[in-house]
């Protein structure tokens, strides 16, 4: 599965190459509203749904007022569903602001059906707009960020533009770093990729625009899963809606600067993908979709499911390891370990092309940071496997659970989240085991040698000349088994910075 998974995405870089090519092109085709005729430009609403957001909603407000917009065609939902004392100051706020002018609603509920599915689905019954933005709290859109999207929607197939995530705090701490890095995979190789040959893409719960007509179309809002906008997303493209994504726009927004809150993410993510594979599969598979895109419909639902495979590939790992030197005939299992290093070297490939049209480096030094920021982001990510492997097996089995809100923090110091009063400090239930695992990868890394030395293997002689003559035959042997020594390495490292910086750091 794994290696499957990896074949997709090489497929998706030359999609996202060809597609790059193509753009200039592709943008001078694209019929755009004539926003210099005000007859042309369209009613807008912004939903901005939030919860208990202390360090950020004053932020959040003060931006969205600044959006370039016809005034008169333009109105703004706060669906506010906080239970802590944010309620009334961001009711304060809201009554400035439309004070000064600005059409601004506060509406807030009395419970959290359906949580942010259910907010939005409340606001959309009473929206003005025919197009509906939406914004997670912590996102800071630029002013003609509206000029930027609505345009696309003069095309009556287009239900949905998306764009691009930014990371204002990406070089905050070497969480947030692999945090961005993964985030700039997702939105440059698989979005693009897959948009560029009408492939499925998903709306990514903020930063984008929905066409109400599509919404209700595709069975409005549901809070069935925990990402309802992957699961709108993939009914409204099955009842034919198009979606344009834009990646040369750019949304800026915070990543989650402690480890707690990145297990809360992660765990909501992963279990919503499981939970949506088992709601999609069949429609995608009796739909007259193309082949090559119900395969990639079903990788990419299956995205999350790949934690839990690498999960088993490595603690299976370190057995297969003694099995493969003393048991001849059990050794052609060990060839198929080999998958997963092909696994590696293509997503090693593929991400390189995303680092350098992100990260703007290239040449020997921005290989040399590639090459670091990658290993270090795959050590990490096996690290996460097992607490994602959790959700995504509570996903697939159908257990229910409540959607917990990534935590925000508006972080202006390196300290800056020691105040938080929403972090979670009391460490996860998989701490112990991380810890253990941390253990069990380094056993993983001393049985390259153990396996040698004990045994049948002991010493490998050879009836010819070894090294030329320069070494004698009896002494001439491999002292280690290095197949899997990077693999555990890794496995090792990223357990162990999990657990440390669950237990210890926090950041």
């Amino acid at each position: 599965m794994v290696f499957f998974y990896s074949l997709a995405q090489l497929n998706l870089l030359i999609n996202y190459l060809k597609a790059k090519k193509e753009a200039k092109h592709q943008e001078k085709k694209a019929d755009k509203f004539n926003f210099d005729n005000p007859d042309e430009v369209p009613f807008v609403t912004i939903q901005l749904p939030v919860y208990n957001e202390k360090y950020v909603m004053k932020r959040l407000l003060a931006n969205i007022a600044l959006l370039d917009y016809p005034r008169e065609k333009l109105e703004i939902q706060v669906l506010d569903d906080s239970t802590d004392d944010t309620v009334a100051k961001t009711k304060e706020r809201i009554n400035k602001l439309a004070a000064e002018g600005l059409n601004i609603v506060h509406l807030t509920r009395t419970n959290r059906i359906g949580f942010k599915a259910g907010a939005l689905k409340e606001g959309l019954a009473i929206a003005k707009g025919e197009f509906i933005a939406i914004f997670d709290s912590d996102f800071l859109p630029e002013s003609n960020w509206l000029h930027k999207t609505i345009p696309y929607f003069k095309d009556a197939k287009i239900g949905v533009v998306q764009t691009r995530w930014g990371h204002i705090n990406r070089n905050y701490s070497l969480l947030t770093k692999i945090q961005a890095f993964a985030l700039d995979a997702h939105f440059t190789l698989e979005q693009m990729g897959r948009n560029s040959k009408g492939h499925f893409i998903n709306f990514n719960g903020t930063a984008g625009v929905w066409r109400k007509e599509c919404i209700y179309e595709a069975g409005n809002w549901e809070g069935d899963t925990l990402t309802e906008d992957l699961d709108l997303s993939y009914r409204a493209q099955l009842k034919g809606w198009q979606f344009k994504y834009l990646v040369d726009v750019e949304t800026p927004a915070e990543l989650p600067v402690v480890i707690s809150a990145a297990r809360t993410q992660q765990f909501r993510w992963n279990k919503g993908g499981a939970e949506n594979f088992q709601k999609m599969f069949k429609k995608i598979m009796h739909s007259d979709l193309s082949f090559k895109t119900k395969a990639h419909c079903v990788l990419h639902l299956l995205n999350s499911t790949m934690f839990l495979n690498v999960f088993i590939v490595g603690v299976l790992s370190v057995p297969m390891l003694y099995i493969k030197n003393y048991f001849d005939d059990f050794k052609g299992y060990f060839i198929a370990m080999s998958f997963f290093g092909v696994s590696t070297l293509l997503f090693f490939i593929c991400y390189w092309y995303m680092f350098k049209d992100v990260q703007k480096k290239s040449g020997i030094k921005g290989f040399i940071s590639y090459t670091r920021t990658f290993f270090t982001f795959f050590s990490v990510a096996m690290g996460l496997s097992l607490n994602n492997s959790g959700a995504v097996l509570e996903g697939h089995r159908g257990k229910r659970s409540e959607f917990v809100r990534t935590p925000k923090f508006n972080i202006k110091s390196i300290d800056g989240w020691k105040k938080n009063i929403y972090i979670r400090n009391k460490p996860s239930k998989n701490v112990i085991y991380e810890g253990l695992l941390s253990l069990y990868f380094l056993f993983g890394i001393a049985s390259a040698w153990l396996v040698r030395y004990i045994g049948k293997n002991e010493i490998k002689t050879y009836d010819k000349d070894c090294m030329f003559g320069l070494i004698p035959c009896d002494v001439w042997y491999n002292p280690f088994d290095s197949g899997l020594l990077i693999f555990h390495t890794m496995l090792c490292l990223g357990f162990g910075f999990i657990f440390y910086t669950s237990v210890f750091k926090k950041v």
